[in-house]
Order: structure tokens, then C-alpha cells, then sequence
């Protein structure tokens, strides 16, 4: 039986950009390289890929582009109220297996961590926190991060953010406005860049405010490539747009940053969402995209609370260059086979669940004529 055409129309999904799932995977694993290579290197302008964090921002953009396709023509249908809910079910059970394993990490790190420093009641309280994404930067031992036992929901609670203003506006304006909030948010990208140095920003308590800059411009340009129907067929395949995007994550750190990140966050990302929706896929790519896609975003929100040990590991035990590179390799291996286990065992069952029981309530629902 065709499983889309047993689920209710307003829950059906539509068929996915694989090249764009792809480089999904190819940011994460970026992502991961970077938090690896930049406790080996505090200098960033030594970090091979010190602009490795710039792959949140090509997230957000993707965001914009995929919740246009899969929403627009359907939100008003399903109503605010079945969006928020498709949204949770697809987001927060990672942020609920994150939050455990950050917390599991601060409390039985073998390599150090000094969890007797803080009462039982604060790190309840910090986990609760993660749990619901609600910023709390109180942990020193977790850099003051927004999210203490799992760094990275920072993002996820600016793409929570963007989610509710979609619902609630973006989705009933016209392209016109959507280009002129677009433009006005990449004034405010430009104003932070300068002012910072760069657009690292975001994921901590005095930095917070340059996280809604972060995905203010980036979702709403990937919205207005979607509606714009910007796409640019080509034949650069999987492998050609990875290249692409890989090289702004490894482009030198320099003083120059104020000038060259803007650059690609503007400019350069939504280019890639224009070549990626409009590019061939070979079929011999084909798995490897949505095998990418689909690990993405377990990768992303699993692998920090290794890092915190790696960290510590570094910095008690100052592994030699060698060692080093066979540890950032072997654990990158480990932490993708990691999330898969995480996804399979975990992540899809529990959507499974979810989706059932409410694919089942809005049929009966329907039957009963409500």
C-alpha cells in the first residue's frame, strides 16, 4: 500500500531536492570538523576550517527553501496549530536525546569536568532548560553556552523562532515584503559582521541577539528563492556543489572576515540553494544524498557532548599532531555511526509513534465529520 496516499492530504509530504539533502550532510559534517579542529586550534586563522560554523547559516538558508516548498501551498489548510505540531515531531525528539547525552557527558566525562562545582538544582534546571529550549547560559564548564548540555540547539531555537514567525506572517506576505525584510535583514548581517569581526555569534549569552540576525537573513533569503522559483539548471552534480560549499567553510580566517563572510552568507549560500534545486543528480549519488540527508541532522544535534570530552582529553593530555589526526578522523567516523544508531533506533520510531497517533486522530476526525 502507498503509505503518502493512506496519510491525510494535509500531512503528505512532497518529494525532496537530493542534491540539497546532500550538502545538508557535507554542512554537518563540517560543522563537526570544525568544533574538532577549533579546540587543536583557539587561533582560527590556523584551523583548516575555521569557517566551519558558517554552515548554521547555510542550514538556515536551506530552512527558508525547504519550508517554503513543503508549506506554502498547504499551511493554510493544516491550520498553525498541525504546522507547530508536524515541526516538533520532526525537531524535538533530537533535541530531547541531545540534552541526555550532554548531560550524561557533563556528569561522567572521564578526562575532566567539574561537576561537584554546581548544585543538584542548577544542573536540573539546566537540563530542563535544553529539554525545552529555553536559553540558560549558567554552566562555566559548558563556556556559558545558551543551551548548557547541548551547544548546538542554539540554532534549533532561532529555527523554532523563524518556524512561529513563518506560521504567523511570512507565509501570507507577498514576495514584495519578503524582499524588503530580506534586505533590511542583510543590513543588520553586515552592521553585526562589522561590529563583531565575524558572524560566529549567537550560541552564548552576549552574543545571543546575533542569532536572530543569523537566521532572519539567511531563512528568509531561501523563502524568497523558493517563491521567486530561482533555479538554475545545471549539471555540477553532488560532488561539484560539495566542492563549492566546502570551500567557504575552509576560506582563510583573516581580518578581512567583516567583508568576506557577509559575502558568502548573501550571496554565495542562496547561489548554492539556486544550483542545488536545479542541478542533475546521478544516479549513482543517489543514496549517498539521502543517506546524507537523513543523517544530517542526528549528526548535528548528537555530536557535542563527545566534543566536550575530546576537549578536555586535549587539554589534560596534549595529543601529538599524529594522534590528534588519527583521533579527530576516528571520531568523526564514530560520531556518524553514532547518530545513525541514534536515528534508527530512536529518532524514526519515536516520529513513527507521533505521526501515527496523529495521522489517526485526523482521520477519525474526518469520519466523523469534524
Amino acid at each position: 500500500m502507498d503509505t503518502n496516499k493512506a496519510t491525510p492530504i494535509i500531512l503528505q509530504t512532497k518529494q525532496h531536492f537530493d542534491i540539497l539533502d546532500g550538502l545538508r550532510g557535507v554542512a554537518a559534517l563540517g560543522v563537526v570538523t570544525f568544533h574538532f579542529m577549533e579546540w587543536a586550534y583557539a587561533d582560527y586563522s590556523k584551523n583548516f576550517i575555521g569557517h566551519g560554523f558558517l554552515a548554521v547559516d547555510f542550514f538556515f538558508c536551506l530552512s527558508g527553501f525547504v519550508i517554503g516548498y513543503a508549506y506554502d501551498n498547504r499551511i493554510a489548510k493544516m491550520g498553525v496549530l498541525e504546522f507547530f505540531k508536524s515541526r516538533i515531531i520532526r525537531l524535538h525528539p533530537l533535541v530531547v536525546a541531545g540534552s541526555v547525552m550532554g548531560l550524561l557527558a557533563f556528569l561522567l566525562d572521564p578526562f575532566g569536568g567539574h561537576p561537584e562545582l554546581y548544585s543538584a538544582g542548577k544542573i536540573a534546571l539546566a537540563f530542563v532548560c535544553s529539554l525545552l529550549l529555553i536559553p540558560l547560559p549558567v554552566i562555566a564548564d559548558r563556556g556559558f553556552n545558551l543551551f548548557s548540555f547541548n551547544a548546538p540547539s542554539w540554532s534549533l531555537f532561532w529555527e523554532y523562532i523563524a518556524n512561529i514567525v513563518y506560521a504567523f506572517v511570512l507565509y501570507r506576505i507577498s514576495r514584495r515584503y519578503l524582499l524588503l525584510f530580506t534586505l533590511l535583514s542583510a543590513i543588520a548581517i553586515c552592521l553585526v559582521c562589522y561590529h563583531s569581526g565575524n558572524l560566529m555569534g549567537g550560541w552564548s549569552g552576549p552574543t545571543f541577539w546575533d542569532g536572530s540576525v543569523r537566521i532572519s537573513y539567511s531563512f528568509l533569503a531561501g523563502l524568497l528563492v523558493y517563491r521567486s522559483k530561482w533555479i538554475i539548471k545545471n549539471k555540477l552534480g553532488f560532488i561539484g556543489l560539495a566542492l563549492l560549499l566546502v570551500l567557504a567553510l575552509i576560506m582563510p580566517f583573516t581580518k578581512l572576515n567583516w567583508f568576506s563572510e557577509p559575502l558568502v552568507v548573501l550571496l554565495y549560500f542562496p547561489l548554492l540553494i539556486v544550483l542545488g534545486a536545479g542541478a542533475t543528480l546521478t544516479p549513482g549519488f543517489k543514496k549517498i544524498c539521502i543517506f546524507s540527508g537523513k543523517i544530517s541532522y542526528p549528526l548535528y544535534m548528537t555530536h557535542y557532548a563527545v566534543l566536550w570530552m575530546f576537549g578536555n582529553y586535549y587539554t589534560s593530555h596534549k595529543p601529538g599532531t599524529m594522534q590528534l589526526t588519527l583521533i579527530i578522523i576516528s571520531g568523526l567516523i564514530l560520531l556518524v555511526g553514532a547518530a545513525y544508531l541514534v536515528m534508527i533506533i530512536y529518532d524514526i520510531p519515536v516520529r513513527k509513534y507521533f505521526s501515527d497517533k496523529r495521522s489517526k486522530r485526523l482521520a477519525e476526525q474526518k469520519a466523523d465529520g469534524v
